[in-house]
């Protein structure tokens, strides 16, 4: 009796050895059977490869905006620097000096007008 069982079994892996060697593996009568199974997996797998294409956009979108983050940053840097460099007192002494107003500092302080 084992002997017509394990024939049997050699049989069926022989045949479905032949059948994925000669492409008959999956069949018409497969789909019919698991169409429903064969079209969830379709399914899977369409939204796994979208949803990977969407975080590769995603990740190169960030990386860009860093890239021009980090260069506005720098612009920011730039520009406070060359106001703080321009507020100082002798730069703006320096400037109404070579604009000829005729501007220059009180020795004294101002006056103080009180109501009586």
């Amino acid at each position: 009796m084992s002997a017509v069982y394990t024939k049997a079994k050699k049989k069926k892996k022989d045949n479905f050895i032949l059948r994925a060697l000669h492409g008959r593996l999956l069949s018409i009568d497969f789909f019919r059977r698991h169409w429903l199974a064969v079209l969830i997996a379709v399914v899977m797998v369409m939204i796994y490869i979208t949803n990977r294409y969407q975080c590769l956009t995603r990740m190169e979108q960030i990386r860009a905006l860093e890239q021009e983050l980090e260069i506005v940053e720098t612009e920011r840097i730039r520009v406070k620097s060359t106001y703080m460099s321009r507020i100082r007192e002798s730069s703006m002494q320096e400037m109404v000096d070579t604009m000829h107003l005729n501007l220059r500092v009180q020795d004294q302080p101002p006056y103080r007008l009180s109501k009586k």
